[in-house]
């Protein structure tokens, strides 16, 4: 993920030749003449209103609510840009439910948001990921699952994605300065 240049060019990345070459269109050169309009042209515009949104994955493991109040809050603005919907997963917890319970962690009600693999990434336009932190590092669920998208990385399936993160600390000092 990281800041998008990689070391393998990404294969939607549309190289840069000549910068007059890039400039936009004028109006008057995408003015289709009356007489060249064909129904393919009418079809393209009448089903324009139909754009399919743009899809900002909201992946996060919360144990203790947190980080999923910020993932929640995050939906929210992503949901607030016009044709782009935020969608919420979870990753999955690896703890038992003694352990969780010893670390007096609330019980995880089913609220609707789905487990998510890392299968599932590529079907995103963006991401986002929350985690909280631990002793300067990233949750052990979320690093587990950061190591699940291997093969993604190997076949460069996320290549020119755009992904960002969010954490929460205890303390001052909690870690985010390691981990961010």
């Amino acid at each position: 993920m990281g800041k998008g240049s990689g070391c393998i060019p990404s294969k939607k990345k549309v190289p840069i030749n000549d910068p007059e070459e890039n400039e936009p269109l004028s109006v008057e050169s995408q003015i289709i003449p009356q007489n060249e309009a064909t129904s393919r042209d009418i079809d393209v515009a009448t089903t324009s209103s139909e754009v399919k949104k743009l899809k900002v994955y909201i992946v996060f493991y919360s144990m203790y609510g947190h980080v999923e109040s910020l993932a929640r809050s995050l939906k929210k603005g992503v949901d607030s840009v016009d044709g782009v919907e935020g969608v919420l997963y979870r990753v999955v917890e690896t703890l038992s439910k003694e352990v969780l319970e010893l670390m007096k962690a609330p019980e995880k009600v089913d609220d609707g948001i789905p487990l998510i693999s890392a299968e599932n990434l590529v079907e995103a336009d963006g991401l986002l990921f929350g985690f909280p932190t631990r002793y300067g590092s990233m949750a052990a669920q979320m690093k587990g699952f950061f190591d699940s998208t291997g093969q993604l990385w190997k076949e460069q399936k996320l290549a020119g994605v755009p992904a960002g993160f969010f954490v929460s600390t205890g303390t001052q000092g909690g870690g985010q300065e390691t981990t961010a």
